[in-house]
């Protein structure tokens, strides 16, 4: 049985090696980026770049997604030369971005007015799994759009999961980075604390790692507040988008995060401060500087 194209829209660091590990496996790939430089790279390994995402959207079977916010999925979707004015009766979206629930369903009810299946599918690990082929992903949607794109999420994961109706994934994503995004700012106010009280640093891990507050996240916290080295690639940035995301879809739930409100604050004031860039365990920069 023959591969289905694929159209590809997104390529950053993540989408980029997505691409590139498709290409390896025999997929036909149209992509679109407005980075020049990552467009020609796919196209020197046999893409075809798209001049709009309405063309991408007609060329290709599956067409996938892997865009930094919600608003750009949207703007992508409903321009008039965009995704939904393309999509042919039968083919199948997939969204790998971090996104809001609320959106992603109100995209995947217009696209099923057409006839076209969606998947929202966020991603876990590293932009080096991403070119191995060996990431986590999270993926909801009907059984019958999940398992026409099952075989193709198989050969970008390692763990494919179906969690359930559409916005699942995304759901369990924001969830999870909540969670994750919400220990890094704990354990490296702990870290900036503990220097204030004169407390040695590596000390306090040595303590708290042999305890059950022991996690990668620690050890990530550690290396950069004990050791300078700054090895986790999720930035402050990103961070923050996530748990503004988190809380928008806490208050459609009707209910409240305290404690999502004040991660996002601190990472927030980060931010603000300049430090965007930075992979979130560099909040403790923040927190060694924060004063009353």
């Amino acid at each position: 049985m023959s591969k289905p194209v694929i159209g590809f829209i997104g390529l950053g660091l993540m989408g980029g090696n997505m691409v590139e590990n498709l290409q390896k496996k025999g997929y036909e790939l149209n992509v679109m980026d407005l980075n020049k430089d990552a467009v020609a790279a796919c196209v020197a390994r046999g893409a075809t770049a798209a001049s709009s995402a309405k063309e991408l959207a007609e060329a290709s079977d599956i067409v996938m997604l892997c865009l930094t916010t919600s608003a750009i999925v949207e703007k992508v979707m409903y321009a008039e030369d965009g995704i939904l004015a393309g999509m042919k009766e039968g083919s199948v979206l997939v969204d790998f971005g971090t996104s809001i629930p609320a959106s992603t369903r109100k995209i995947g009810a217009d696209l099923a007015e057409k006839g076209v299946g969606m998947i929202d599918a966020p991603l876990g690990r590293t932009p080096a799994h991403a070119k191995d082929g060996l990431l986590n992903i999270m993926a909801a949607g009907d059984a019958d759009t999940f398992n026409k794109v099952k075989p193709v999420l198989e050969d970008q994961g390692e763990n494919v999961f179906h969690l359930g109706a559409l916005g699942a994934g995304h759901t369990t994503k924001l969830i999870n980075n909540f969670m994750g995004m919400t220990t890094v700012c704990a354990m490296s106010q702990a870290f900036a604390v503990a220097d204030l009280a004169g407390v040695d640093r590596q000390q306090l891990f040595d303590i708290m790692s042999t305890g059950p507050s022991n996690s990668p996240f620690m050890q990530f916290c550690k290396n950069y507040a004990v050791d300078d080295v700054s090895d986790l690639g999720f930035s402050i940035a990103n961070a923050n988008k996530d748990l503004g995301y988190f809380l928008q879809m806490v208050e459609d739930l009707g209910t409240q995060s305290k404690i999502a409100e004040g991660s996002s604050s601190n990472l927030q004031a980060a931010f603000e401060a300049g430090m965007g860039n930075g992979n979130v365990p560099e909040i403790f920069d923040y927190f060694l500087k924060l004063k009353k």
